[in-house]
This record gives C-alpha cells, structure tokens and sequence, in this order.
C-alpha cells in the first residue's frame, strides 16, 4: 500500500515540476483513438494548492497550445494488446500535438478506460486532542481508513476522501480549522487491474516520456461532462468509447463511484460489419453517416449504397435500407445500456437525491441514443459535451473528447492529490462495497 502512495507521491513531484516549466502533455490512451493535448500553464501563481476545487476552478490557469488525435492501434477493450503498436500511435499523436504547438514536452498526465476497476467506500475516524482540526487531524483519520483488500495484481488508481464528519455534523467538505471533538471521514478507493497500469507506463516510458499523473477516463469524463449542480446532487456520467463504456458517479463534488463495461462503439461497427458483410472500415464509415437505433416509418424507403471495391459488380451495389442497419445497431445499443444499468443498480444509485445520467464519449453520437438510453436508463438523460477550456481547437470540443478534456481539468487541480497523506500498512479487513452510499443515505 505504501509503495502506492511513493508512487503517487513521485507522479506528484513530477507534476510540480512539469507545471513550474509550465507545459505537460494530455494523453487519452483509447481503444479507437490516441488524442494527445498540450497545456500551457501561465502566470506565476500557475501551481495554487486546488483551494476551490469545483470544475471551473483553475480555468484561466492554463491553455490548450497543441492538439492531435490519431487511429488507435494496439488498445482493446480500453487495455493495451500489442505494445509496439500502441507506442507508434502514441509517439505519433504526441509529435504532432508538439509540432502544432512548437514546444517539446517531457511530462503526461495519461488516462485510459477498461481495466476492471472496482469501488470501495472506507471509513476512519480520529479522536482530537486540540479543539480545532488541523493538517496533521486530516492526515491521521484518513490514516485511520480501513483499507480493504483488494486482491493479488490489483492497484489502487484514485483515492480520494468523499465527506468529512466532525462530532454530528456530516457533509464537509474541508473540516480544517473547525472545532471539535471526533473526527470522522469516508473515503472512496478505486482499484484497477495492475497489469494495465504496467501496460499504460510502459508504453508511455517507451516513447521516452515520463508519466507525471494516470486517471480513469471514467472518472475525468465526468469531471469535463457533468455541470456544477450535477456533480453536486447526484448524477452519473456514461462515457461511451469504442472498446469500453466507463461509468461514474458523483455527488458532493465526488466520483463515489465508477466502473467500466467491457463494450462499446467498436462492437457496433463489428455488428454492421457481420451483419451487412463489409469490411470493418466500411461499416463504420456507415455507422457513422447513417446509423440510427429508432426506427420510423421513413426508414424502410430510405436505400443505403453499401458500396464497396471487392471487383464484383453485383456485391458493389448493393443497398440496404436504414431499417435493416437500425436492427443491426439497435439491439447491441440495448446491450450495452442494459449493463449500465444493471452496474448502477448494484452501486445503488437510485438512492442518490438527484438522478441525472449524462451520455457522453465518441460512441454517444449515435442519433436516437438519448431517447433510447431514457427508456433503459431512467427518464432524466442528457447528451453531455465536455466544458469549454482556452484554446481547444474546434475540432476538439465534441463528446468524444470528454475523458482529454476532463484530464486537463485534472492536471490544473488534482482532487485525489489535495491531501498528501500516508498510509499504515497494519490493517487490511475487508469492507463492504455499499459503504460509499451508505454515507450519503444517512446524511442527506
């Protein structure tokens, strides 16, 4: 456990340094699509301690100067297959992010889906020997979260205290300076498949970069996606990729929650694909231009060309009509939506006070989703695009660039880094998974 926290430590330490040169590269390690941005952080005070944390914070603080995106190779499933690949389209997407902002860049903050994450709400609790709360107070019940165990070749990604309690008042946010007795705290970890993590470093080291952050694009999609009020009453951000679809829940400002399903946009293309006898390429290019998942009256009359340049005439022109491609998209749409709500269900969203479910990511372009995701979902659904930052070319501001954008929020104002804290390595019982909820259902 402690060689997590010098691990994190020293990603911390490099952070600070890249940010006092003032550059550090963005890199969305995707399934379909490698995107790489650079910031500029300027002014002197560029490097603030996070004070206001909320998503707007630390908006002036930095700009995008260079950005690139390139084919995806290597990745599945949100996980690095074949290293090699992977290492050209990163290599590739980072050199053209630089050339366009005539800078060299040492430092990324990285981020990548898939890898089985999986949540677990801790508690602790500190008796105060002085009536105020101080650093080391916050230190030491943070301390005194019960780790669990969470299993062989796992590692913990993001952990990040979620509410603090002090004597009968819950629901603080920073309990520093405040008097009182006892002090008690929730924690939310998030634990991921170490072998991904190893992957994800590896291949970042390989092209001769040094990794200065990793997030879960589950969790900094949600930051860039859902508005203030969403992230403060309750609100699920769906970040549809095209190997995995990542889950996250916030409330009180807090991912308390996150997870990943194994599917995504690929596997719809790889439908069409099947379904139409196509090469994969083609598929997309007509998931693209013409897909659907609600079927109207229209749709039967509407001829798709298929088109194609196998050399025989026949299998070149053939049609196929909007009808047939929405039966072949639909019923994977429905797949992957079904399991979303099943995840939600077991992390026990419908007891949070607002229930807003927000689609976001490159594969919730698909026209229909959101009339579709209300039926399976829950009735408040909307398509999230990711805030606005300076300088992010427009060719970068659509949902697909949510986990990019949302990393550059990150690396301004890290909240799982606000409090640098040790862990003791004497205690590991299990805790149940609930606890994260369990909070919130008392307090709220």
């Amino acid at each position: 456990m402690t060689d997590l926290y010098q691990g994190q430590r020293m990603m911390r330490n490099m952070r600070k340094a890249a940010m006092q040169r003032g550059v550090i590269a963005i890199l969305d390690v995707g399934t379909s699509k490698i995107g790489c941005l650079i910031l500029r952080f300027d002014g002197p005070d560029h490097f603030r301690e996070a004070e206001g944390i909320g998503p707007m914070a630390g908006q002036s603080s930095f700009r995008v100067i260079g950005a690139a995106t390139t084919r995806s190779r290597g990745v599945r499933f949100g996980e690095i297959d074949a290293m090699q690949e992977t290492e050209r389209a990163i290599r590739t997407a980072v050199q053209a992010a630089q050339k366009m902002a005539n800078v060299r860049v040492d430092h990324v903050i990285a981020c990548f889906s898939g890898a089985r994450p999986r949540s677990y709400g801790l508690a602790g609790e500190w008796a105060l020997e002085e009536g105020a709360v101080s650093e080391q107070d916050v230190a030491r019940v943070l301390a005194a979260c019960e780790v669990p165990d969470i299993g062989q070749g796992r590692e913990v990604l993001h952990a990040q205290p979620v509410n603090f309690a002090l004597d009968h008042r819950s629901g603080l946010g920073d309990p520093r300076g405040q008097v009182g007795n006892r002090l008690a705290c929730d924690m939310h970890l998030l634990s991921v498949d170490g072998a991904a993590i190893q992957n994800v470093l590896a291949a970042i080291k390989r092209c001769d970069l040094e990794v200065a952050g990793l997030a879960s694009s589950a969790y900094v999609s949600g930051i860039s996606s859902l508005v203030e009020d969403e992230q403060e009453l309750g609100a699920a951000c769906i970040d549809m990729g095209g190997g995995a679809t990542g889950i996250s829940v916030f409330i009180k400002k807090h991912m308390i929650y996150a997870d990943s399903v194994r599917l995504g946009g690929d596997h719809v293309t790889s439908d069409i694909s099947k379904g139409l006898q196509v090469p994969l390429a083609v598929a997309e290019r007509i998931k693209t231009r013409h897909g659907g998942v609600i079927a109207t009256g229209m749709d039967d009359r509407e001829m798709i060309e298929i088109g194609g340049d196998s050399g025989d005439w026949e299998k070149d022109r053939r049609t196929a009509s909007r009808a047939e491609l929405i039966g072949i998209m639909r019923p994977r749409v429905e797949e992957i939506l079904e399991e979303v709500r099943a995840r939600l269900d077991a992390a026990g969203f419908e007891h949070l006070p607002s229930q807003q479910i927000v689609l976001t990511g490159g594969g919730s372009q698909i026209p229909g989703l959101d009339g579709l995701a209300s039926r399976i979902l829950g009735q408040r659904v909307r398509l999230g695009r990711p805030l606005r930052v300076q300088g992010l070319p427009q060719a970068a501001t659509g949902p697909a660039f949510s986990s990019a954008v949302g990393l550059c929020l990150f690396a301004a104002h890290p909240q799982d880094e606000w409090w640098d804290f040790e862990m003791p390595l004497d205690r590991y019982p299990a805790r149940s998974l609930k606890r994260a909820l369990k909070w919130f259902k008392d307090n709220w």
